[in-house]
């Protein structure tokens, strides 16, 4: 069985120093985690679909706003929890105060029989490189280093 491969983007502004913007995962389990509960907006790569073409999707998705233009930088791949995650930095700037993140349904509490909606994401926000090796889940940190090397 092949394993799952997911796609995203790392957008990334110039200010006193390089900020990263990344996504707090919503629904009930992350909740109330902060520390390693943040990712860069990503997502499932569909069969046969082209991994960029599926992290400008998943980027809307998450998002509700428009994957940026500019110069997409290449940061590789990485293994999280079984799966392979591809990721690109893009230099742009966005208000997190504009995002309409999508929504999933869940099964909660487990077992009840009763399904909710939630966000995909329940807030964004941009962080220096410190502050974002702390709130990043572990097994995506490696793009934070890679970026280094593009910016």
């Amino acid at each position: 069985m092949a394993a799952k491969h997911s796609a995203g983007l790392l957008l990334f502004r110039r200010r006193a120093e390089v900020e990263v913007l990344l996504a707090h995962m919503g629904g009930p389990f992350w909740a109330k985690k902060d520390e390693a509960a943040w990712s860069l907006p990503k997502g499932e790569v569909e069969d046969g679909e082209d991994p960029a073409a599926a992290a400008r999707r998943e980027f809307a998705e998450e998002l509700g706003l428009p994957a940026p233009e500019g110069e997409w930088h290449a940061l590789g791949d990485v293994r999280q929890s079984g799966k392979v995650v591809t990721a690109w930095a893009v230099e742009a700037d966005l208000d997190p105060a504009t995002i309409v993140p999508g929504t999933f349904e869940l099964e909660w509490p487990p077992r009840s029989g009763k399904k909710q909606e939630f966000p995909e994401v329940d807030r964004v926000g941009w962080f220096g490189p410190a502050a974002a090796a702390e709130k990043l889940v572990k097994g995506q940190r490696a793009f934070l280093a890679r970026l280094a090397g593009v910016v």
